[in-house]
């Protein structure tokens, strides 16, 4: 017969996991609204360009990897360090804090494509450092 998963968590529902889970789900959420990011976005600010499809003005941030100039919906903020270090891990609450949300100097503004490049090279290390444990 198999273990039976302990539920310590809201009223015996949910286990361990499932709590951490939603624990990291809330700190995100709430980091849309960390005012630092938005503080980023306006550094990387260069100014208003026309867009040749809609004939309209529109902000231009510059990606800070490739350095080509975007519209907003285009870029995305960026932790510089990453939340979860690629080589520690989850290290301790207070630790996920402080780098969930750091001062605008620990963002960076990257094109779509860049962040994306970013992640892949993230989930790679980590995936290479879990398999070396």
């Amino acid at each position: 017969m198999a273990s039976k998963v302990p539920k310590p968590y809201n009223g015996g529902q949910w286990t361990a996991a499932r709590y951490r889970s939603f624990i990291i789900s809330v700190l995100r959420a709430g980091s849309r609204k960390w005012p630092q990011k938005y503080e980023a976005l306006k550094r990387a600010l260069i100014g208003k360009r026309l867009d040749t499809k809609t004939g309209k003005m529109s902000n231009r941030y510059k990606c800070a990897a490739c350095s080509n100039l975007f519209k907003a919906d285009q870029v995305q903020v960026d932790h510089i360090q990453p939340v979860v270090d690629v080589n520690d891990g989850f290290v301790d609450w207070n630790t996920y804090i402080a780098r969930m949300y750091p001062e605008a100097d620990g963002f960076q503004i990257l094109c779509s494509e860049c962040h994306s490049v970013k992640t892949q090279n993230e989930r790679k290390s980590r995936k290479e450092n879990a398999s070396k444990d």
